[in-house]
């Protein structure tokens, strides 16, 4: 049996999520559900792969072998009835790193690039920095749910070369429908916008929803789609940095191979290709356990947060990552940051650095020992009564 109850101890071991708290909230002893990682030890198989790995020096160069992209279409195909080709995969140290190659690749200084807001923070970062500029569209709220704003949407598809798609959602976990993906697909593909895909939360799907991959959604004509995938949310494996990027069109990968050239990429490293391995042929079992741990924090913060007069929950369909309304407080983003940290000890992420649409809200993250999210409960409940 998995013991998730079971509390780890972080602190001192370079994690940011722990040891960087006083950098971002000007405090260390807080109590951290903040940045998206989970303190949750991986399956045991993963564990178990990279002891037998690490116990055959030594650790040279490495290639990723054919079966990385056999074991990832595998996992892809049954758990999302998405077929891939082997030839179609690329590999990266991580989905951000793969947003930014995509960019440098595909686009030129001074390209309008759109996303929806709010949306997760580097999704800016990656696109200013590489001298791109941001458009944005506001998704809408409707019913404590988020809504694709088309009609603005299709207006501004017209001036921009890329369009950075979040699914499942992050900061809501909001699942897009394949009716919706096909929509967007088809929309960008008519203004031959390239489409690139995040979907690093698409394993953590709660019960009652289903993820579709956008190339999936987008039937035959998803060439101009790039999907990016990582066993790193799923299976707690950021730091062994391991991700994939896929795309059917050869034009696009050969571009992508030779911007991942000039910045001196080729292979990834030997470990992080054991565990990516490991996770994908045999996490499964440990994953549904995942899930079913993680509905139960769910059901907790849901329970707690329907007795608050201030906060209230959008609902997720996905990832462990919740996003809270915060709007009746009446206080300011910086003023919801200062009351968590100096009254309840807390960390958690303010809505504004998701972008326009964001403002009062804060970010939760329950992939955490239960005992972790009842405390966290409590301190929020003693601010925000």
């Amino acid at each position: 049996m998995i013991d998730f109850d079971r509390e780890t101890q972080r602190t001192g071991s370079h994690s940011v999520k722990w040891d960087m708290m006083n950098e971002l909230f000007g405090k260390n002893d807080l109590l951290p559900m903040w940045v998206a990682d989970m303190d949750f030890a991986p399956p045991e198989s993963v564990m178990t792969s990279l002891t037998k790995r690490l116990e055959q020096p030594p650790y040279g160069y490495t290639f990723v072998p054919p079966s990385t992209a056999r074991t990832i279409a595998d996992w892809l195909e049954k758990r999302h009835g998405f077929k891939t080709n082997a030839s179609w995969y690329l590999y990266s140290i991580g989905v951000v790193p793969s947003i930014a190659t995509a960019i440098r690749a595909l686009t030129a200084p001074g390209d309008h690039i759109l996303t929806m807001t709010p949306v997760y923070t580097p999704f800016f970062g990656m696109i200013e920095q590489n001298g791109r500029n941001v458009v944005t569209t506001q998704l809408i709220e409707q019913d404590g749910r988020y809504e694709i704003d088309w009609e603005d949407l299709s207006q501004k598809l017209s001036d921009v070369k890329m369009f950075l798609l979040c699914s499942p959602h992050n900061p809501s976990g909001r699942v897009w429908s394949s009716d919706e993906l096909k929509k967007l697909s088809d929309l960008c593909a008519e203004h031959n916008v390239v489409l690139v895909s995040d979907e690093i939360h698409s394993d953590l799907i709660y019960r009652h929803a289903r993820h579709v991959p956008t190339a999936k959604a987008a039937g035959d004509k998803h060439s101009h789609i790039i999907t990016l995938v990582a066993p790193s949310k799923t299976f707690n494996l950021a730091g062994l940095q391991a991700s994939a990027i896929i795309c059917s069109d050869e034009e696009i990968r050969e571009k992508i191979k030779e911007e991942q050239g000039r910045q001196g990429f080729f292979t990834l490293s030997t470990f992080g290709i054991t565990a990516m391995e490991a996770a994908y042929s045999e996490g499964e079992k440990w994953l549904e356990s995942l899930i079913d741990y993680l509905t139960g924090n769910l059901k907790l913060v849901r329970n707690t947060v329907s007795e608050m007069d201030q906060i209230d929950l959008m609902e997720p369909d996905s990832t462990y990552l919740l996003w809270l309304d915060a709007r009746k407080t009446g206080l300011s983003d910086e003023e919801i940051k200062k009351k968590l940290v100096d009254e309840a000890g807390l960390a958690l992420e303010p809505g504004d650095k998701y972008g326009k649409g964001g403002e009062g809200f804060i970010r939760m993250n329950i992939a955490c020992p239960r005992s972790m999210v009842e405390e966290g409960l409590r301190r929020l409940q003693m601010v925000f009564k």
